[in-house]
C-alpha cells in the first residue's frame, strides 16, 4: 500500500510537470498572423502574431539560397512552437552590437541609439551623435569588423548583434553565436531599389517595439523621394551619365540593374550602361570605359576623390574624358565625419531621397534652384 501510494504521488508529480512543461510553449497556430506592409524591400518578411513576432530574411546575401528566421518574443512570455534553426530574441532589446555604418542613422532616427554599446573600427562614424557617445566612451571599439574582439564582445554581453554576410562566410559571426549571443543578419545592401534598402528600418524596428515610429520615418522617406522622382520626369532632355573609377587598372562600374543604375533613372538620366542587366558592378578596362564614355555629360559617383588633381595623380586616364575638362565631376565626399568616414556610406542608405534629390540638382538645376546638395560636390 505505501509503495502503490508512492507510485501514485509520483506519477501525479510528473503529470504536473509534464503539463507545467507544455504550457510554457505556446501554440504557433493559436492565432493568424498579420503580414507587415513591406513595399519595396525582397530581402525580409514580417509576421505578427498574438504573443511574438517572425522575421524571415531570405536574402541575407546576394544569390543566397539559405533564409534565417527570428522569433521574437515578449520578455517572460511563453516561447512559441519553433524549428531548432530559429534564433529567439527576447524584445525589446536594450543592447546591440552593430557592425555596419548603415545601422547608425537607423537607430538615431527610432531614438534607440543608447542602446548601442560596441562597434568595430569606430574611426569610420561619421554621425556627430553617435561620435560624441563614442568619445565619451559609451560604445567600445571592437576593432575590425572581420576579426571582431571576442573577448571585449563578451565584456560588454549584447543583447544582440547586428551584423552581414558577404557570401555566407560567416566565421566570427559563428563563434559568436556558439557564445550564446544572438546574431542577426540584416541584407539591406542586396536590394536593388534604393527604397527597398531604406525599408529596413522596418526590420530593424521590430527588435524594439518601434513599428510606428519606423512605419512613420519610411513613410516620409518614400514620399520625398517619389516626388523628387515625378518632378524630374518633366524634363525631356537626358544628360548621359557615366560612373565608376579604376583600382588597379580595373574600373568598376554598376551595372544596368543595380540600386546605383535606378538613382540615376529616378533622376531621369541616361545612364551609359543601363542596358546591361547585372545589378552588381562590372568590372571594365580602361578602353572600354573611354570608348563609351568619353563624352559623357557627367560623371557622377567617381570613388572618394577630393579634387580633380588628386584623381589626376591616381591616373593620368582621367584626364581624357570630356566630363574632366567641363569640370563635371562629382563624388560623394562632401561631408565627412572628424575622423575622416564618409556620411554617404552611413545615411544614404536609409535617405535615398536626399542622394536623389542630389543627382537631380547635378543633373537638372533648374528643378532645384534653392537646392543645395547634401552628400555629392563638383570636384574642382
Amino acid at each position: 500500500m505505501r509503495f502503490l501510494t508512492l507510485l501514485i504521488t509520483c506519477l501525479v508529480f510528473l503529470c504536473s510537470c509534464k503539463e507545467n512543461k507544455e504550457h510554457t510553449v505556446a501554440s504557433q497556430n493559436s492565432s493568424e498572423g498579420i503580414e507587415t506592409d513591406i513595399r519595396y524591400a525582397k530581402g525580409f518578411s514580417i509576421t505578427t502574431y498574438k504573443n511574438y513576432k517572425k522575421i524571415v530574411v531570405n536574402s541575407p546575401w546576394p544569390n543566397s539560397e539559405k533564409s534565417f528566421t527570428y522569433i521574437l518574443t515578449k520578455k517572460g512570455e511563453p516561447l512559441p512552437q519553433h524549428d531548432t534553426n530559429s534564433r529567439i530574441i527576447e524584445v525589446p532589446i536594450t543592447s546591440i552590437v552593430c557592425i555596419s555604418t548603415t545601422n547608425i542613422p537607423t537607430l538615431e532616427y527610432l531614438g534607440v541609439d543608447h542602446t548601442l554599446i560596441g562597434f568595430p573600427n569606430t574611426k569610420y562614424v561619421s554621425s556627430k551623435k553617435t561620435r560624441t557617445r563614442i568619445d565619451r566612451g559609451d560604445v567600445k571599439d571592437l576593432g575590425n569588423d572581420l576579426e571582431l574582439n571576442i573577448e571585449s564582445l563578451l565584456e560588454l554581453n549584447p543583447e544582440m548583434v547586428l551584423g552581414f554576410s558577404v557570401n555566407g562566410v560567416n566565421t566570427k559571426l559563428n563563434q559568436i553565436e556558439k557564445l550564446n549571443i544572438p546574431v542577426v543578419l540584416d541584407g539591406a545592401w542586396t536590394e536593388q531599389h534604393p527604397l527597398g534598402r531604406s525599408e529596413w528600418i522596418k526590420f530593424v524596428a521590430t527588435f524594439y517595439n518601434k513599428e510606428k515610429e519606423a512605419d512613420s520615418i519610411f513613410k516620409t522617406v518614400e514620399t520625398a523621394y517619389l516626388n523628387a522622382k515625378e518632378m524630374a520626369k518633366v524634363v525631356a532632355k537626358k544628360p548621359t551619365v557615366m560612373s565608376g573609377s579604376s583600382f588597379k587598372d580595373v574600373w568598376n562600374v554598376p551595372g544596368g540593374k543595380s540600386f546605383i543604375a535606378k538613382y540615376l533613372e529616378d533622376a531621369n538620366t541616361n545612364y551609359l550602361w543601363k542596358d546591361n542587366n547585372s545589378t552588381g558592378s562590372l568590372q571594365l578596362n580602361f578602353e572600354n570605359v573611354l570608348e563609351t564614355a568619353q563624352k559623357a555629360d557627367f560623371w557622377i559617383g567617381a570613388g572618394s576623390f577630393d579634387s580633380k588633381e588628386h584623381m589626376e595623380s591616381n591616373h593620368k586616364g582621367y584626364m581624357f574624358f570630356d566630363a574632366y575638362s567641363n569640370n563635371s565631376i562629382y563624388t560623394y565626399t562632401k561631408k565627412k565625419g572628424t575622423k575622416g568616414g564618409l556620411l554617404y556610406y552611413e545615411l544614404g542608405t536609409l535617405r535615398p531621397d536626399l542622394i536623389l534629390k542630389d543627382l537631380i540638382k547635378i543633373a537638372h538645376p533648374e528643378l532645384l534652384k534653392d537646392y543645395e546638395t547634401f552628400f555629392f560636390k563638383r570636384l574642382e
